[in-house]
């Protein structure tokens, strides 16, 4: 029989990556195309959408020219979250794409935060009230662009927008729609209270459907920029996040996936959908009977870059930056960092959140203070982590992925800090994966997505060491500092905001 794949098309926040996966979970073709994050005033991150339709279908066409002919099975999408596009009455893009880093609408998130309903809105939608969400943003837009927003037709995400483009069907996964503030995770459909807020229609947004949800045919123009035949049907797929708990196979009760790239992560999945006290986590839908539960951080290895810059010089590597750190002792001789330096997400929920070293003296060196800096982006990781703790229990086991998880050092930190074991699958493209086994569930070819266990070798195995136990004493002390200085970011964003202050 000749060679079938399902290529899981992972459309991130500045590339694209397409990877051919066989039925046994091999990877054995891909191709990644980037895109710039446009950033020309502050608090703005968007994406310009033909840029990125661009860079999908050549990563594609990429994939399908390593190919044999005939070998491609289905196409099967992940995307970022919280993204927003106006469209026309013929769904041409208004706007650039706005994407989660995108935080103008602070004042807006900060409105529905006062909001007496606030709390029943995140329990009825999942998600935290923050800038990033499409509900923020598309109340930012009413109030700065309000003729552009009676201009629009049509309002989603990036990934509607592509499958419009690639399959002729506007329509967004449940797992998508419950990312952007609107969706009711109850009733999985929109919440009427929130599409009133945001001042938008239900006809204006794309029509819901489950993850695993069959488009059959692509348009000839898809077919042929992508370089594959007219057939080949697309399964609609899920968000990053969510398939990245795939991925990782952190699928099983007390599983935790931990991703750090330039941010972060720490979900797991349960059956059922629960909000966690006081909003803190998301909730988001997955597949039938699997809820993906977590958070999200801002401050992951770009941290790391910024102190490895700061500290070393820019010709300094993050691996040279590790090598030093690790000259200092665990708890880097009583210095702790708050990783805050880009606001922060999960587990605080502040765009105005600044960084700080505390406990610093003159004995301190850059060996220690790099120490610190590792270690307080996994204490940070920790706090979302333990939010979780009634849904995982006291030691569950983690599934790490992400940039961060090829140093050696870094995965048994996380051992240590965590206190508790840590697996690291081979595979690298956690969300692309995630996706392709959706969409060999879909074709037949597994029987549920468990069967991703049977597709990945656990290339290493952590178990705490030595330091676990002064990690242990010092997390008392790590969170007392966070909650010390919590407090404080709004006057020191307003400092830094005054003519004159800075």
């Amino acid at each position: 029989m000749e060679m079938q794949v399902v290529i899981g098309v992972d459309i991130g926040t500045t590339a694209t990556k397409a990877v051919a996966f066989d039925a046994a979970g091999r990877a054995v073709a891909q191709a990644s195309r980037a895109y710039p994050l446009i950033q020309a005033v502050p608090g703005m991150a968007e994406l310009d959408p033909q840029a990125v339709l661009a860079a999908v279908q050549a990563a594609v066409a990429a994939v399908a020219a390593a190919l044999p002919a005939g070998a491609i099975a289905a196409l099967s999408f992940s995307a970022a979250m919280h993204s927003l596009l106006l469209l026309d009455q013929d769904f041409r893009p208004l706007t650039r794409v706005m994407t989660w880093a995108d935080i103008r609408a602070a004042k807006q998130a900060a409105a529905l935060k006062q909001r007496p309903d606030s709390a029943q809105l995140v329990a009825r939608t999942g998600v935290p009230l923050h800038p990033m969400t499409p509900l923020a943003k598309l109340m930012y837009l009413q109030e700065a662009q309000p003729a552009l927003m009676r201009r629009a037709s049509y309002v989603g995400g990036l990934k509607s927008w592509l499958m419009a483009v690639f399959y002729g069907q506007w329509l967004a996964d449940y797992s998508l729609a419950n990312a952007t503030g609107l969706f009711n995770l109850h009733t999985l459909d929109w919440d009427p209270a929130a599409l009133q807020l945001a001042g938008v229609t239900a006809s204006q947004l794309p029509p819901l459907v489950d993850t695993d949800t069959l488009l059959p045919a692509l348009t000839p123009a898809a077919a042929k920029a992508m370089g594959v035949p007219p057939a080949t049907p697309g399964i609609i797929g899920a968000s990053d996040g969510t398939l990245a708990n795939i991925g990782v196979a952190a699928l099983a009760p007390g599983a935790l996936a931990l991703t750090i790239g330039t941010s972060g992560a720490v979900r797991t999945v349960i059956k059922t959908p629960q909000s966690a006290p006081g909003g803190k986590l998301f909730t988001y839908y997955l597949a039938p009977d699997r809820w993906v539960v977590g958070g999200p951080v801002n401050n992951g290895g770009i941290v790391l870059q910024w102190a490895t810059k700061t500290l070393l010089g820019n010709t300094a590597t993050v691996a040279e930056a590790i090598q030093l750190a690790q000259t200092a002792p665990a708890g880097a001789h009583g210095l702790v960092f708050l990783p805050y330096l880009g606001g922060e997400r999960a587990p605080l929920w502040d765009a105005a959140a600044r960084g700080s070293f505390v406990g610093l003296t003159r004995q301190h060196t850059k060996a220690d203070m790099l120490r610190a800096v590792m270690e307080g982006i996994l204490f940070n990781l920790k706090a979302v982590g333990a939010l979780m703790q009634p849904m995982v229990g006291t030691r569950p086991t983690l599934h790490a992925a992400g940039g961060f998880a090829k140093s050696e050092a870094w995965r048994q930190m996380l051992a240590d800090v965590f206190d508790c074991p840590v697996v690291v699958p081979q595979s690298v493209q956690s969300s692309a994966l995630g996706a392709a086994v959706m969409g060999m569930k879909r074709l037949g070819w597994i029987p549920s997505l468990d069967a991703v266990s049977g597709m990945l070798t656990m290339t290493d195995r952590y178990q705490p060491g030595q330091d676990a136990a002064v990690y242990r004493a010092l997390w008392p002390l790590w969170q007392q500092v966070s909650r010390a200085l919590a407090g404080t970011y709004g006057e020191f964003a307003g400092f830094a905001a005054t003519p004159g202050m800075v």
